[in-house]
C-alpha cells in the first residue's frame, strides 16, 4: 500500500511539473507584453521608460529560459507569485475563489452520482423500449453543451416561471440553477457507463445463485451487482470531478457567478501568468488528489484489486 502511495504520488509530482511547463510556455509565447498589463493595460499609457522599469523589475527582460526556472525555484518554495493585473498574492486570490466553485462542482458531482445509480439501479435489463429511450436521454445529456443547458434553465426557471434568480453568488436557491446545469452531464455520462455495466454483471452465474436463494431483485442489485459495476465508474468520476472544475467557467460566466471559473478566464484574457498558472496547478493537484483517492477506494470496494498490484 505504502509503495503504491509513492508511485502515485511520484507521478502525480511529474504531472504537476509537466503542467507548469505547458502552461507557463504557452502563455508566455502568446503574443503581447505582461508589462502592459501589470501597469493596467495599453489605456494607461506607459512611457517607455516606464515600461523598461516594470520589464527589468519583474524579469521580463530575461531569456524566456531564464524566467522558466525562475519560476520553478519559486514554486519549490511555495511561492506563487503576484497578480500581474490585480497585484495580490495569487494563493489569497485562490482562496477567496475557491469556496465558490468547489461547492458548485461538490453539489453537481452529487446530483448527478444520485441521478445515475437511481437511473441506472431501476432501468438495467428492463423493457427493451426503455433502454431505447433512455439511451437518446442519455446522449443528449452528455452532449448539449454546458451554456446551452444553462440558458435553457434560465429561460425556463428564472425569466418565464421567476422560481430562481437569474445571475447570484448568495443564498442557497442560486446554486441550484448551476449545480443541474453541471449534473446533467455528469448524470449522462454515468448512467450509461454503470447501466451498461450493470446489464452485463446481472447476467452471471451468481447473480442467478443469489436469486435462487431467494433474495429480492433490490438485494440482488444493490447487494452484489453494484459493488462490481461500480469499479469502472469510479475511474468515470476521478474525471468527472476535474472536468466539473474546467466546465465552471461556462457556468459561472452564464449564471454570472464569483468563483475560479470566471477568474481563470479574465486572468487568460489579460495574459496574467501567475493567477493562470495558479489556478492551473491547483486544478491539476485536485485531479492528482481524486485520482489517488479512488485508486484506495477501489481497494475497499474490491480488495483484490490491491493484490494485483
Amino acid at each position: 500500500m505504502t509503495r503504491r502511495l509513492l508511485g502515485r504520488l511520484g507521478a502525480g509530482l511529474v504531472v504537476l511539473w509537466g503542467t507548469a511547463t505547458l502552461v507557463f510556455f504557452v502563455i508566455n509565447l502568446t503574443p503581447g507584453d505582461p508589462a502592459i498589463t501589470i501597469l493596467g493595460g495599453p489605456d494607461a499609457l506607459p512611457t517607455p521608460a516606464v515600461l523598461r522599469q516594470v520589464r527589468a523589475e519583474y524579469g521580463f527582460d530575461q531569456p524566456l529560459w531564464g524566467q522558466y526556472l525562475h519560476y520553478l525555484g519559486r514554486l519549490l518554495h511555495g511561492d506563487f507569485g503576484v497578480s500581474y493585473r490585480l497585484h495580490q498574492p495569487v494563493l489569497k486570490l485562490i482562496a477567496g475563489q475557491f469556496g465558490a466553485t468547489a461547492t458548485l462542482a461538490l453539489w453537481a458531482m452529487v446530483l448527478g452520482s444520485g441521478l445515475a445509480l437511481l437511473v441506472a439501479l431501476t432501468t438495467a435489463k428492463r423493457a427493451r423500449w426503455l433502454t431505447e429511450l433512455l439511451t437518446w436521454a442519455e446522449v443528449v445529456l452528455s452532449s448539449v453543451p454546458s451554456f446551452i443547458t444553462g440558458l435553457l434553465l434560465l429561460l425556463a426557471f428564472s425569466f418565464s416561471l421567476h422560481l430562481f434568480p437569474s445571475s447570484s453568488t448568495h443564498g442557497w436557491t442560486s446554486i441550484i440553477l448551476p449545480t443541474v446545469t453541471l449534473a446533467l452531464p455528469v448524470a449522462g455520462v454515468l448512467i450509461q457507463v454503470l447501466r451498461r455495466e450493470l446489464e452485463e454483471i446481472l447476467e452471471q452465474p451468481f447473480i442467478i445463485t443469489a436469486r435462487t436463494r431467494g433474495l429480492s431483485e433490490t438485494g440482488v442489485r444493490l447487494g452484489h451487482a453494484l459493488r462490481h459495476a461500480l469499479i469502472p465508474t469510479l475511474t468515470i468520476l476521478g474525471v468527472m470531478f476535474t472536468t466539473l472544475l474546467s466546465t465552471a467557467v461556462v457556468v459561472e460566466t452564464v449564471f454570472n457567478r464569483q468563483g475560479l471559473g470566471r477568474m481563470m478566464s479574465d486572468a487568460t484574457t489579460n495574459r496574467d501568468v501567475p493567477l493562470v498558472l495558479g489556478i492551473a496547478l491547483l486544478v491539476t493537484s485536485i485531479n492528482i488528489l481524486a485520482n489517488i483517492v479512488i485508486d484506495f477506494i477501489y481497494v475497499v470496494v474490491d480488495p483484490r484489486t490491491e493484490r494485483h498490484e
